[in-house]
């Protein structure tokens, strides 16, 4: 390659670069983090026409009341679940209880699994600080949905639930490693596909946050295979689902069952 072609391929990079980056500011101004609630059915407003879909979306809406939108930035799965999981826990106090316990203690257990506890600490703290704002004497889902929009708290929130799910897989790894595709070892794909943001999320991710905190999911599938009705599938199976969320191909938002 010549230093004319050189030249144009960097310049071609970067104008790649900077359309990603206008697209991403695009969407970080337009969208919210999480959306306030809204009726399922303005899901048609992004399928008009579309028979597959409308079919799906009145099947959706026969048994969930609401979704509330999260941003597609790659995070979206982590923070659908941890805004809907604390609003279920404002207004159950053993549950809360419980996870509070929980959490306060999950970074021993990180740094235990060789997580840098320098690294750790300012994460975990905010953590518990958002923990603390949904207290069920607290109750305030304003505040939660306030906390969860400020990009500061929302995006250490989902930091250290990517941690948790990183210390998970390590810890059982034996089980993980069936899931990877490839030559992937467990410690490449929990520093490439778990730890960084923007990383969407998968099956592992998953099955290896609800195993870590004890969290039962329920995952409404919603794409163009057959039949007019939305397949969910809970993760762990048979256990009594607490979240709820409609996963689109690439993305996840909260739903609120009837």
């Amino acid at each position: 390659m010549d230093q004319t072609e050189e030249t144009d391929a960097v310049n071609r990079d970067e104008l790649i670069m900077q359309q990603q980056r206008q697209i991403e500011k695009e969407i970080s101004d337009t969208i919210p983090l999480v959306s306030e609630e809204q009726p399922v059915d303005s899901l048609n407003n992004e399928y008009m026409g579309d028979d597959v879909y409308g079919s799906k979306v009145r099947d959706l809406a026969a048994k969930y009341r609401a979704i509330r939108r999260t941003r597609p930035d790659g995070n979206c799965f982590f923070r659908a679940f941890a805004y809907s999981y604390l609003e279920y826990l404002a207004g159950h106090k053993e549950d809360y209880d419980a996870f509070k316990e929980l959490a306060l203690k999950s970074k021993d257990k990180l740094v235990a699994l060789g997580f840098p506890q320098f690294t750790l600490e300012d994460f975990h703290d905010t953590f518990m600080e958002v923990i603390e704002h949904v207290s069920p004497g607290e109750n305030d889902k304003q505040e939660l949905h306030k906390l969860f929009n400020a990009q500061g708290y929302s995006d250490y929130v989902v930091v250290y639930l990517r941690l948790i799910t990183s210390g998970q897989v390590q810890e059982g790894a034996d089980f993980y490693q069936n899931f990877i595709d490839g030559n992937c070892t467990i410690q490449e794909f929990r520093h490439q596909e778990v730890e960084p943001m923007y990383k969407e999320s998968d099956h592992i991710h998953i099955i290896a946050l609800c195993s870590a905190l004890n969290v039962g999911v329920r995952v409404e599938y919603m794409d163009r295979g057959e039949g007019g009705q939305v397949k969910a599938h809970d993760f762990p199976e048979g256990t009594d689902p607490k979240v709820y969320l409609l996963y689109r191909p690439g993305h996840y938002d909260i739903l609120y069952p009837n």
